[in-house]
């Protein structure tokens, strides 16, 4: 039996738990237990403290004797998970890729130094206007380190922008924000999947978002309807963009921009499967290829890649609720559609405006053999 620790316990990790112990391994969750842990329920044994205090795991597995150390679908993890993993010599990315795929800043620091095409962008730590003489509006402002699309805002103007920084700031670990001028286009993400420093693109992920100023994500459907030249530019930016942040292990979760004119300009990176159900259920329910099972996998170093990455050709998408999306709502009550859907939940029955990711309330997935087109 293999001894799995696994960094993070909200709904996001449930599907990991879930499938370390179809495997028989013996799972060990830390996390705050903040009435959101839901796989204390599931876990072998769950530890009450934050993601955060790598000194405390670290010791903790070392007394487990731990065989591999994971999360899925969050970013602040990811430091801790990369630090412990080296400290006990097991399989992960280096401390370096760490904070280069979870550290926006870093992350635009690398991308120019590597010559991957990037908004043109600075960090800050307060707002100054001096800063924002040479830029062209509108902006893009974010925080550093944070995901979920919290604190990120466009902003207009100078006013505007002094308002967005010190609440980025806010939201930001760090207290530093990024920012960017703004790239106007189709946003796509692409899923992926490295081991030993070998890279594989499973698929792209087409994705609906929130008008301005937020950019809130409000469905996302697999495979992309992109034509096959920019799926190709695609291709070539995501394996530059994993091989500049030093990506050598799991999954990433790389998200691009394609303007009008085919034009690919990176957003960022995350050495983890994306979010919102894209690599817990979309990858696949799409391509048959077992995402999860495949990080757990690499975390315990007894990974192979398939022959064929894709075993299936299926669509799948998640539509989220909110009061952006309220037309979804007689989809989650009649049954017409059911023979698509693959799961669905209300999670809160007051619908609000999205602005985060935190704003949703509920989500629909399907699997069909055509694109299910619902907002």
């Amino acid at each position: 039996m293999k001894k799995v620790a696994i960094l993070g316990a909200s709904y996001l990790q449930l599907p990991l738990v879930k499938k370390a112990k179809e495997n028989n391994h013996e799972v060990h969750c830390f996390a705050w237990d903040d009435g959101k842990a839901v796989c204390k329920e599931y876990a072998d044994y769950f530890y009450d403290v934050s993601v955060l205090e790598k000194e405390i795991i670290l010791k903790k597995c070392k007394e487990i004797n731990i065989d591999g150390i994971l999360t899925i679908a969050t970013d602040i993890c990811i430091p801790a998970i990369a630090y412990i993993a080296h400290e006990l010599n097991l399989p992960g990315n280096s401390i370096e890729c760490s904070l280069l795929t979870t550290n926006k800043s870093l992350m635009r620091k690398c991308f120019d130094e590597n010559n991957i095409q990037s908004p043109r962008s600075i960090s800050v730590s307060e707002f100054n206007s001096d800063d924002f003489k040479s830029f062209n509006y509108p902006l893009i402002i974010k925080p550093s380190d944070r995901s979920g699309s919290l604190g990120v805002i466009k902003a207009d103007s100078l006013e505007a922008c002094k308002e967005a920084v010190q609440n980025a700031i806010n939201y930001s670990f760090s207290k530093t924000c990024v920012v960017e001028e703004y790239i106007k286009g189709n946003e796509v993400s692409v899923e992926t999947i490295s081991f030993n420093g070998e890279h594989k693109i499973i698929t792209i992920t087409d994705k609906i978002i929130t008008k301005e100023p937020y950019f809130v994500e409000l469905a996302h459907h697999q495979p992309s309807s992109l034509p096959q030249d920019i799926q190709n530019k695609i291709h070539h930016i995501t394996y530059a963009m994993l091989k500049a942040t030093k990506v050598a292990n799991g999954a990433s979760h790389v998200e691009l921009m394609i303007t009008n004119e085919g034009n690919v300009f990176p957003i960022e990176i995350g050495s983890r499967m994306g979010g919102d159900f894209i690599g817990s259920d979309l990858v696949q329910l799409s391509t048959g290829f077992d995402y999860v099972q495949a990080v757990l996998d690499i975390a315990l170093g007894q990974f192979n890649f398939p022959t064929e990455m894709i075993s299936q050709k299926k669509y799948s998408g998640v539509y989220f609720l909110s009061e952006n999306t309220k037309q979804l709502l007689p989809f989650f009550a009649e049954s017409q559609f059911d023979e698509y859907i693959v799961k669905k939940e209300i999670t809160n029955p007051s619908l609000q405006q999205a602005h985060s990711s935190n704003d949703r309330s509920g989500y629909l997935i399907y699997q069909s053999e055509r694109k299910i087109d619902l907002i």
